[in-house]
């Protein structure tokens, strides 16, 4: 059995060794019943999320953890990863800004601070 924090350690080692960027961990267990972890990545084009989408798969598959889903590796802009406890979001740089998915689940934990008035 892969710990949780054995599980975010190896997915992030996994998006390093193909060079990800801007990788965060967050613990969002105390937000939601349905993850305890949320890890967000970029890629630099379409094939290079994919290819990160892959290599974190097939590492989560040697130890033992298959994923239980995986949506949009066809267009590869936004790749999603469900290992249970914990999810995955690969995404181009774009996408990312667009979404901003950490002010999000940031926001939530410090009480729902209001995202239209950020001063990006």
């Amino acid at each position: 059995m892969v710990t949780q924090a054995a599980l975010a350690d190896l997915v992030e080692g996994a998006l390093e060794e193909l060079r990800a960027r801007d990788i965060r961990v967050l613990d969002v267990s105390g937000l939601t019943s349905i993850m305890d972890t949320m890890v967000v990545a970029s890629g630099t084009s379409d094939r290079h999320v994919r290819a990160l989408a892959d290599k974190v798969v097939q590492a989560a598959k040697a130890a033992g953890v298959p994923p239980l889903g995986m949506e949009g590796e066809t267009q590869g802009e936004w790749v999603l990863v469900d290992l249970g406890d914990l999810v995955l979001h690969i995404m181009l740089p774009q996408i990312r800004d667009l979404y901003q998915l950490e002010k999000l689940w940031d926001a939530q934990r410090f009480g729902g601070a209001d995202l239209a008035n950020d001063s990006r």
